[in-house]
């Protein structure tokens, strides 16, 4: 029996979740999550995580399994992800892979890209800038020495801009470049390292119709109680350096509170104008993948329901 794999991406307020339960309803199938943020058991109002409710629904792998003081990055989750699915194929269960983090999908269906560990000296020296200057010299950095990596990440992420950085001290070498061949692998990411049958759907909304959405799911997460959030993890003793609370939502958050955003109206503002930014480099990167099958999250739900009933029946 072949191993079917749904994948269900698009950037970030794309409608994924909703699309996955449905599918999962109608087909049967369990969900492995791929969006990096949802795996962090601290955090739920900023990362839009899948209600309880819809959790018990349909279950749900890779979320809530790990703590905001210990961050994962890609080969954590593929190490993690990888015997699970496998173990859920093997059960002949339909898997539906769902997120937005496009670097996790591509650990789990190619592989990790070659790169050697940073030594202690290198960290040590990246550790202390970052202390004393924040990310800007990283990023000053990356314009002037690897313009490619500068361009793809965003200036939120610092855990990736430092990355980039620290293999160039390390290594002499472009992260850019280490990075072209899975780059001109993901032209087709229906195409697997495993023996997966991979039915590769993305959500694409038109920009404005998508921007109202995330103006509009912005404005929830506040009414929702993402500042309570933020206070609560501060009064419970995490700093809000760590990695996952530097990402968009919870990094803004953390500068009203420190008095760095004045009031709500500009909190609201600059989450919306940074969700905007990362929609876009997650546009960017997907729209290499030829092998995806798009569709509207809600005009289109017919035909996408259609593809999944033919993918299965093969």
């Amino acid at each position: 029996m072949s191993k079917k794999v749904i994948v269900i991406s698009g950037p970030t307020a794309s409608g994924k979740t909703d699309i996955s339960i449905e599918i999962a309803q109608k087909f049967g199938g369990e969900i492995v999550n791929f969006d990096s943020l949802l795996l962090y058991k601290e955090i739920t109002i900023g990362t839009a995580k899948p209600t309880l409710d819809e959790q018990k629904m349909i279950p749900h792998h890779m979320i809530d399994v790990n703590s905001i003081s210990h961050a994962l990055n890609a080969a954590d989750y593929s190490r993690m992800a990888t015997p699970l699915i496998e173990k859920l194929l093997e059960e002949n269960k339909l898997v539906i892979l769902v997120g937005g983090s496009g670097f996790y999908l591509q650990a789990i269906l190619k592989g990790m890209y070659d790169s050697p560990t940073t030594p202690e000296n290198i960290t040590q020296k990246s550790d202390l800038l970052y202390e004393k200057e924040g990310i800007s010299p990283f990023l000053t950095f990356l314009k002037e020495n690897d313009q490619e990596s500068f361009e793809r990440y965003h200036e939120n992420d610092h855990y990736r801009v430092r990355r980039a950085v620290e293999h160039f001290w390390n290594t002499g070498e472009k992260l850019s470049q280490a990075r072209i061949k899975k780059d001109q692998e993901n032209e087709n990411l229906g195409i697997t390292k495993h023996d997966w049958d991979i039915l590769n759907i993305y959500m694409n909304l038109p920009r404005e119709e998508h921007s109202t959405i995330i103006e509009n799911r912005t404005k929830k997460m506040i009414k929702n109680g993402l500042i309570e959030e933020v206070k609560t993890l501060l009064k419970n003793g995490f700093t809000g350096d760590e990695k996952p609370l530097q990402s968009i939502g919870y990094k803004e958050t953390l500068d009203y509170i420190n008095g760095q955003i004045l009031n709500l109206e500009d909190l609201e503002e600059q989450i919306v104008i940074h969700t905007r930014q990362l929609a876009k480099s997650q546009r960017t990167w997907f729209n290499r993948d030829k092998s995806k099958l798009e569709f509207h999250p809600l005009t289109q739900r017919d035909e996408l329901f259609k593809q999944v009933e033919l993918f299965l029946r093969k």
